[in-house]
C-alpha cells in the first residue's frame, strides 16, 4: 500500500507540468485561429460593430492574450472554467451534464474492448499457429482496419432500422419518466449499438497485442522450466504466459484513452448522443474558445487519471514497478 500510495503521488506531481503546458499551449493555439464566438454569433444572428463590442467587452475578449491568460489560470485554480458565450452557461455545469454520458460509452466500450481482447488473445496465443489463432488473428485484422463511424453506421442500419432490436440514437427515451432500474435498461438498450462500434475496434487491438505478447512469453526460460516440471498446459497458460503478456497490454490501455476519447466525438455526433465528444465538436462550430479550453483540460485531467490507474494496476500486476521509487 505504502509503494501504491508513493508511486501515485510521484506520477500527480509529475502530472502539474504536463497540464500547465496543456493550457498554455492549447490557449495560444485558440489565438492563432481567426475569428471567436461573437464573429460565429453576428453570423448565425446578425448585429453591428456596436453588438460586437459590447459582447467582447462583456466576455473579456477586447483584452490582450496574457491578461485573459492570468485571469484563466486564477479562475482554473478556483475549480472555475468560466463562461460559454455559445450556450450563455457556466462551462462547469455543460461539462458536468454532457461528461457522465461520454463515461458511460467510454467505460463500458473499454470493458468490453479490453475483457473479450484480452480472453481471444489468450485464446489464439495459448496454441500459435492453430486453427483458432489464425482464425482469430485474421479477424481481429480485418475488424480493425473499419473505420468506427462506417462500424457504427452498418450496426445501426442493420439494427435499429431494419431488426429494431435497438434504438437509433439518443442516450435514452425521451420523456419517459422511467425511474430506478426500467431506467438503466433503457439506458443500456440505447448503449449497446454505440458501445460495439467504439469497442470492436480496440477489442481486435487487445487481442493481437495479447496474441503476440503470449506468442513471446512461450519462448521464456521460465516457461520451459515450468513445461518440463509437468505443470498442466493449462495452468501453464493461465498463471504464466497470460500474467505475463498481460503487462503491455495494459500499458496499451493507458495509452489508448486518449484516442478513445477522441473517437467518442464520431460515434457520438453518429448515434446523436449528448456527451463530451459531441460538445467538443459544438464548441468547435461555435468558435466558443472558452468551452473548448474548458473541454481541452478537462479531457487531459481525465487522461492522466486514466493513466495513473493503469500505472497502480501495472504495479500491481508487476512488484518490481515502483519498487525503485519507493526507496529513492
Amino acid at each position: 500500500m505504502n509503494r501504491a500510495w508513493l508511486l501515485a503521488r510521484r506520477r500527480i506531481l509529475s502530472s502539474i507540468p504536463v497540464l500547465l503546458i496543456v493550457v498554455i499551449g492549447t490557449f495560444f493555439l485558440l489565438e492563432m485561429a481567426s475569428g471567436d464566438a461573437v464573429d460565429a454569433y453576428l453570423v448565425t444572428l446578425g448585429g453591428d460593430a456596436g453588438l460586437a463590442q459590447s459582447l467582447r467587452e462583456r466576455y473579456g475578449l477586447d483584452q490582450s492574450a496574457l491578461a485573459r491568460l492570468w485571469l484563466y489560470a486564477g479562475s482554473l485554480a478556483r475549480l472555475d472554467l468560466g463562461f460559454s458565450v455559445a450556450f450563455n452557461r457556466p462551462i462547469l455545469d455543460l461539462i458536468l451534464e454532457r461528461l457522465p454520458n461520454t463515461l458511460w460509452l467510454m467505460g463500458s466500450a473499454i470493458a468490453m474492448a479490453f475483457t473479450f481482447g484480452t480472453l481471444f488473445g489468450i485464446v489464439a496465443g495459448a496454441r500459435p499457429g492453430s486453427a483458432a489463432d489464425r482464425a482469430l488473428s485474421i479477424g481481429s485484422l480485418a475488424l480493425y482496419a473499419v473505420p468506427s463511424f462506417w462500424l457504427g453506421l452498418v450496426l445501426s442500419l442493420v439494427f435499429a432500422v431494419q431488426l429494431r432490436w435497438f434504438p437509433t440514437a439518443g442516450i435514452e427515451t425521451i420523456a419517459s419518466g422511467k425511474t430506478g432500474f426500467a431506467r438503466a435498461l433503457d439506458i443500456a438498450r440505447h448503449l449497446v449499438l454505440p458501445v460495439s462500434a467504439l469497442g470492436f475496434i480496440y477489442l481486435a487491438l487487445f487481442l493481437r497485442m495479447m496474441r503476440a505478447g503470449m506468442a513471446e512469453v512461450w519462448r521464456q526460460d521460465f516457461v520451459l522450466a515450468a513445461r518440463a516440471k509437468g505443470l498442466a498446459r493449462r495452468r501453464i497458460v493461465l498463471r504464466h504466459v497470460a500474467r505475463n503478456a498481460l503487462l503491455p497490454l495494459v500499458t496499451m490501455l493507458g495509452l489508448q484513452a486518449a484516442t478513445m476519447l477522441g473517437g467518442s466525438v464520431v460515434i457520438e455526433s453518429v448515434f446523436a448522443i449528448p456527451g463530451f465528444g459531441r460538445l467538443a465538436h459544438e464548441a468547435v462550430a461555435a468558435r466558443d474558445a472558452p468551452l473548448l479550453m474548458g473541454i481541452i483540460v478537462v479531457s487531459a485531467v481525465l487522461v492522466i487519471v486514466v493513466n495513473l490507474l493503469v500505472d497502480l494496476a501495472y504495479a500491481w500486476l508487476d512488484p518490481r514497478v515502483g519498487s525503485g521509487e519507493a526507496s529513492s
